[in-house]
Order: C-alpha cells, then structure tokens, then sequence
C-alpha cells in the first residue's frame, strides 16, 4: 500500500534555500505496518494532479511548522498551507482516507472552518487524556505525548467533525469526520510513546478498513 505524506519546511541557515523534510521515524513506522510512504513536495503548481498520478490509498499530514495565520506564529511555511489545502480539496474528491497528526490535526480542522486556541502544558510532555467510551480503541488511550502550543477547544472544532478523546483542560486531542473517512489525532505516533500497539491498530483501521476508525 502506498500513501502520500506531507513533509515540514525548513530554512537551511548559511545556505538560500527552503527544503522539505520528513522525521525517519515515519518511515520505520509505517514499513513495519506494510505501508510505503511517498513523500509530498511542497510548492507545486498542480497539488492535485500530483496526487492524482501517485496512485496512493491516502493521505497523511504530518507535524511540523505553525499555521501562517496563527498570531505570533514562527517557523511557518505558506507553500506548505496550500499544498495541504489542495491536498484535502482532492482526498475529498477521491474520497481517500486521511491520518492528521498535530499540526496535520490543527489544519484538517482549520480547513473546514474550525479555530484554534493558545494551550498550556502541552508542548514536550505527556499528559494523560480520556477516550470517547463508544469507541474501545480510543477509550483504551490513557497517556500520549504531546508537543503543539496550539489546540481546538470544543467550540474551535468545525462542523460534521465528531471529538474521540479529551486531554484534562477539555481540550481535543482526537476527532473524526462525520462522512469523510478522515481521522485526526494530537499525539505523534512515530515517536516514543507507550502507546505502539494502540498507535499501529489505529493506523491499521484508517487505512485498512473501510469501517470508521473511532466510531
């Protein structure tokens, strides 16, 4: 199976140039799991028909870069936005199923018109969060890593998206869509965690599966 992932910005000091970059953790992950991961270039002129011509299963947005838009924002990449953008604009069309990690998490829900809310206590720790009880994998989610400074509050989450986990401060650390075969999580499942099992399952059933991942 293969499925596209979008990749990080990074300004290179001492050198004129912008590149795209992919933590190789990915990769170990989900070669382990049967999966081939085709990295997504950011900045070009036809987002879409790149991915039309990947011939993938899905699609990952991983983390990295704050949003543009966000206030005070740093390390950001508004090549990155669009290509994101236009990738969900053709996943929606293709109906493909989509992994959204932290920042991946923060732009699915910015893309459907949600917001986002300055946290504290959640950027290089784990905290503990709590499942939605209909869902037994979610639900068995007890601690996850954590490392955005940004997140969705109940009232930031955009329409037809459905919570699946809560950290303490009431906070969202995981949604789905209500019809899209799309699921969201705040954790990063291709760093250490105690959560391998759980994580592998997860991406198991978004990829695998045509059931809801979290329903």
């Amino acid at each position: 199976m293969r499925i596209a992932i979008t990749q990080r910005v990074e300004q290179i000091p001492g050198h004129d140039e912008r590149r795209d970059c992919l933590d190789q953790r990915w990769s170990t992950l989900m070669e382990n799991l049967g999966i081939d991961l085709v990295p997504v270039p950011n900045g070009m002129s036809s987002v879409g028909g790149w991915l039309e011509r990947q011939n993938v299963a899905g699609l990952i947005l991983s983390g990295g870069n704050d949003l543009t838009h966000l206030p005070g924002a740093v390390n950001t990449s508004p090549e990155r936005d669009s290509t994101e953008v236009a990738l969900l604009g053709k996943a929606s069309e293709m109906n493909l199923p989509v992994l959204a990690v932290c920042r991946g998490m923060q732009m699915l829900n910015h893309f459907l018109g949600g917001s986002l809310t300055p946290l504290q206590g959640h950027v290089n720790c784990t905290h503990a969060i709590h499942g939605r009880e209909q869902s037994p994998l979610m639900a068995a989610y007890r601690q996850v890593n954590s490392f955005h400074g940004w997140g969705i509050q109940p009232d930031d989450l955009a329409e037809n998206l459905v919570a699946q986990a809560w950290a303490d401060d009431g906070s969202i650390e995981a949604f789905i869509h209500s019809y899209h075969p799309w699921t969201a999580i705040m954790w990063h499942p291709e760093r250490p965690s105690a959560n391998t099992i759980l994580d592998a399952k997860l991406i198991r059933q978004i990829f695998f599966s045509k059931d809801t991942p979290c329903a």
